[in-house]
């Protein structure tokens, strides 16, 4: 362990975040590591099965909060945060975004994931802070986190500053929005944490009225099953059928209670090329990346966050949204014979959720 809390602390703060900013973060805080009291809400959660399929958050339980059983010797952590709204994105992007979900035809993919994968991204700058900061103070014992491990990011991004906790259960910040990603350096280096800030959501529910699937039950209180997040991602199994049709043309991911966010028309647009969208990821047509090969899949998602569901999941999403176009569209015949193509799929996950689609077609399904 690094001996104890360094001289001019406060100042240790200061260069690492300009070191921060200079490897292409936006904003970095530090958080101590007493998360006792986000133990109990973390438990009821889990308790209350909101967390679905994500058996690792279980299986986890109270580490999440408890940073020194991830690096031992633990007392700080640097919180970090990284813009990622593309440079390309027009000045009325909320408004563009929610037009692509009136055109059931159109396949959209969260903004996050149209890019490069954050993951690796941000692990291997944290890791390149961690290396400064070590070449500057002597021994130290780090270790880099972004989405990757037992970690509660939102709550050590709002215990140093990073934004306010939104009613969608994610963090807001007055000058960025929420777009941007989260990730984490935890130190056996002691350092002053810097200051919260105030929560600025006020008596504005846009977001809990917005959620398609109402997975915002209260404020702050997710269940995350009937995410259309966790569903296209996160969910292994058949999508549950009273859920399908409010997935509507979403084939991985959802952003809608970011899009109708009043703070998100402060996001800052990201300086870097790699969030920039990859082809076939914005705009495109369901029926074209219903059509993609798993080779092709594979290809075309290389370095993407895409590529983690794999290629069933791929197409089972899009067959549920083929099934929602149809439904506005009958009898496309552009869409039908996509559909067609796939009903023999030796996938039985992927047959079902075909059929389903063109259950809509034939009339054997109601809403």
């Amino acid at each position: 362990m690094h001996s104890g809390s360094l001289p001019e602390g406060s100042q240790w703060v200061s260069r690492i975040q300009a070191w921060g900013l200079e490897l292409g973060f936006s904003q970095i805080g530090v958080a101590g590591i007493d998360l006792a009291s986000a133990e109990p809400g973390l438990q009821a959660w889990l308790q209350a099965g909101f967390h679905g399929q994500m058996d690792y958050m279980q299986r986890h339980g109270l580490k999440r909060a408890r940073p020194a059983e991830l690096l031992p010797g633990c007392v700080s952590v640097v919180t970090a945060r990284m813009d990622y709204l593309p440079a390309s994105a027009p000045p009325h992007w909320p408004r563009q975004e929610l037009d692509r979900l009136r055109e059931p035809g159109e396949a959209v993919v969260s903004m996050y994931a149209r890019g490069r994968d954050y993951h690796k991204l941000l692990r291997q700058r944290l890791q390149r802070l961690g290396e400064r900061i070590q070449a500057a103070v002597g021994p130290l014992g780090f270790r880099a986190f972004t989405d990757s491990a037992p970690v509660l990011e939102a709550e050590l991004a709002v215990r140093s500053g990073l934004g306010w906790r939104g009613k969608h259960t994610l963090v807001l910040d007055r000058e960025g929005g929420s777009m941007f990603f989260l990730g984490e350096l935890f130190l056996d280096m002691a350092l002053p944490p810097t200051a919260p800030v105030d929560a600025h959501c006020g008596n504005c529910s846009a977001c809990i009225t917005a959620c398609p699937t109402q997975a915002i039950l209260a404020p702050y209180r997710l269940d995350a099953r009937r995410c259309i997040s966790y569903l296209t991602i996160e969910h292994a199994d058949a999508i549950p059928l009273a859920l399908r049709p409010l997935i509507g043309n979403r084939i991985y991911g959802c952003d809608d209670c970011q899009l109708v966010c009043p703070w998100n028309k402060f996001a800052r647009r990201s300086p870097l090329p790699d969030f920039e969208p990859r082809e076939g990821l914005s705009g495109d047509t369901l029926v074209r990346l219903f059509g993609w090969s798993e080779a092709e899949f594979l290809q075309r998602t290389e370095g993407s966050a895409i590529r983690r569901i794999g290629h069933l999941r791929w197409l089972r999403n899009i067959a549920v949204a083929l099934g929602n176009a149809l439904r506005q569209r009958p009898g496309d015949p552009q869409i039908l014979q996509a559909l067609d193509a796939r009903r023999e799929h030796t996938s039985p996950l992927v047959q079902e959720h075909v059929a389903w689609a063109l259950g809509y077609h034939a009339g054997e399904r109601s809403d």
